[in-house]
């Protein structure tokens, strides 16, 4: 799975989003296996702050030269920031999933709805049955 970049540190969904919890909010964003089978990102809708989010509901749409999709909050909550430059820089998501290209943090209304969710290992083992 080397062609992936799966860092240890984040948690991943089955609909290809990470998140990572940064104090008292969890970042979003999505995958390097996301952004890679996406193409090149050329347009990214994400919501306002101060909007609910609901654990598993779409919250945005991603869309690359190849295909349109939706984004899904691993977490509930509202956020409380949104990637501004990705509007303008939607190449972001390509050079740098996990750093300039995040999207959203949200402030969790419960932030153990983030337990049991992949770690890299199991996230890994999940694309990789997908590509069979």
């Amino acid at each position: 799975m080397a062609e992936y970049d799966l860092p240890d540190n984040l948690i991943y969904n089955e609909t290809d989003e990470w998140a990572r919890v940064e104090g008292k909010r969890v970042l979003v964003g999505v995958t390097d296996y996301a952004q890679q089978q996406l193409g090149d990102v050329v347009f990214v809708e994400l919501p306002d702050p101060g909007t609910s989010v609901e654990k598993g509901d779409p919250f945005g749409v991603i869309e690359s030269v190849k295909a349109v999709s939706d984004l899904y909050a691993p977490v509930s909550g509202e956020v409380v920031d949104v990637n501004r430059d990705l509007a303008d820089h939607p190449e972001q998501v390509n050079e740098d999933c996990y750093g300039d290209g995040w999207m959203i943090a949200i402030a969790p209304g419960d932030a153990s709805e983030l337990e049991g969710r992949m770690d890299s290992a199991a996230y890994a083992k999940h694309c990789e049955e997908r590509k069979e």
